[in-house]
């Protein structure tokens, strides 16, 4: 999987793509880029499921630019359900011990103190699930199945995609090695945004082929050809 991946970007006609990557990750600042590049990456997962050995060109700027914008929302939608709910129960048990007093006010705030300390598991929780809710909407093409348990659970339980959220470490190592070195100059800073585009297909690849693995299809046996208007 990871000499796929990482031979993947580079596939066929490379250079244009990375190029045009590479370009819109610089600008990513101006957000409208940030979402375009999202739309490509969703591509990519759309593409690899299946079974496309060559990674897609970018064509059809406002599909990209829809569903960019459609899975930084599903991203955000993944993050702040948990993360809203976890930050009121660490106050709720906070105060609860302020409000107690004594020992067991120690007690319960001692207890609040013990779930902050578990706020990067709920980060690690959400990290593992939005490439599996996205792939599923990038299959689909709707936004619904990002958020169905019966169409990522098998994905999600499944030991080919416990891979492929680990192999991405060892891409990220890698990705900070070399922009480590780029950034000691500045033509090395120019060329971090092509290099890190270069990581994020490698990553994505792995990702579209864990979900691929576990892929029946849509569950309700709809069409997956891209439309972004089939949204709900």
């Amino acid at each position: 999987m990871l000499e796929d991946g990482l031979s993947y970007p580079v596939r066929d006609d490379w250079l244009g793509r990375v190029l045009i990557g590479g370009a819109l990750g610089f600008f990513s600042w101006l957000v409208i880029p940030a979402f375009l590049l999202l739309g490509y990456l969703v591509a990519v997962l759309e593409s690899t499921v299946h079974g496309e050995d060559i990674p897609p060109a970018f064509t059809d700027w406002g599909t990209l630019l829809v569903r960019g914008v459609i899975a930084t929302l599903i991203g955000i939608a993944y993050a702040i359900v948990p993360l809203v709910g976890y930050s009121l129960l660490v106050v709720v048990v906070l105060g609860a011990g302020g409000a107690v007093g004594g020992d067991a006010g120690v007690f319960i705030g001692g207890l609040g103190l013990l779930a902050a300390l578990a706020f990067i598991p709920v980060v690690l929780l959400i990290y593992y699930a939005v490439p599996a809710a996205l792939t599923a909407y990038a299959v689909d093409n709707r936004i619904g199945a990002a958020f169905a348990p019966s169409r990522l659970a098998p994905t999600l339980l499944s030991v080919e995609y416990l891979i492929a959220v680990l192999m991405p470490l060892v891409v990220s190592l890698i990705l900070w090695a070399v922009t480590g070195v780029l950034a000691i100059t500045v033509i090395g800073l120019v060329l971090i945004p092509f290099v890190q585009f270069y990581g994020q297909v490698a990553i994505f690849r792995m990702f579209g082929r864990a979900f691929a693995a576990q892929d029946d299809g849509p569950v309700d046996g709809s069409s997956t050809t891209p439309t972004p208007e089939t949204v709900s």
